[in-house]
């Protein structure tokens, strides 16, 4: 049995008693995945999330609605400055679908970039509950030898011999899109 290291059994106590330190510890390790996911992104992948960042901010509406109010004040003429794009503000137009196309580039990179982590997280999340599933039926099929050499008979609606069984992740995948496809065909159209 591994033992505790008193400074990190005091570092758990300050941090939150009511967890386990294992929980506190997984979460220290997705941080620092996390982390490091971060520090190895390429300086444009960096740039792009900062920009998708600030144009998905309220900072950047308000530096909008006064962009554009001091557009339209200045090409009404009224305040000695001649107006360098009248109504309807085509140059106006010009630079902001510009900056449309540039700022949609930016969210389409960010959000590939986020669905390889997302990929990468449900690959994690997969092998881990197959591992899981797999540790659980042997677990099943551990008990169930204990129980029969102590001689406990087991009850006749037991789902115990269909939990024993290993669960192959193709089978799962191929069963859901069986039932998705018989669900669909039943389907009645809408009226």
């Amino acid at each position: 049995m591994q033992r505790n290291h008193p400074d990190r059994t005091e570092a758990h106590e300050q941090d939150n008693p009511a967890l386990s330190q294992i929980i506190e510890r997984n979460i220290r390790t997705i941080i620092q995945l996390r982390l490091k996911a971060a520090r190895e992104r390429s300086s444009q992948d960096r740039a792009g999330d900062a920009i998708t960042s600030f144009s998905g901010s309220m900072a950047f509406v308000y530096l909008h609605v006064a962009w554009f109010s001091i557009w339209v004040l200045l090409n009404t003429g009224r305040f000695g400055v001649h107006p360098f794009d009248p109504f309807p503000y085509g140059l106006l137009t010009m630079v902001v679908s510009l900056e449309a196309i540039f700022l949609s580039t930016f969210v389409l990179i960010t959000q590939n970039r986020l669905g390889d982590e997302v990929e990468h997280r449900a690959d994690l999340d997969l092998h881990i509950g197959l591992l899981a599933e797999h540790e659980l039926t042997l677990v099943l099929q551990m008990l169930d030898a204990i129980q029969e050499k102590l001689g406990v008979e087991n009850h006749a609606a037991s789902e115990l011999a269909d939990l024993e069984m290993e669960t192959k992740p193709e089978d799962v995948l191929a069963e859901i899109a069986r039932l998705q496809r018989s669900a669909f065909r039943n389907r009645k159209p809408a009226q």
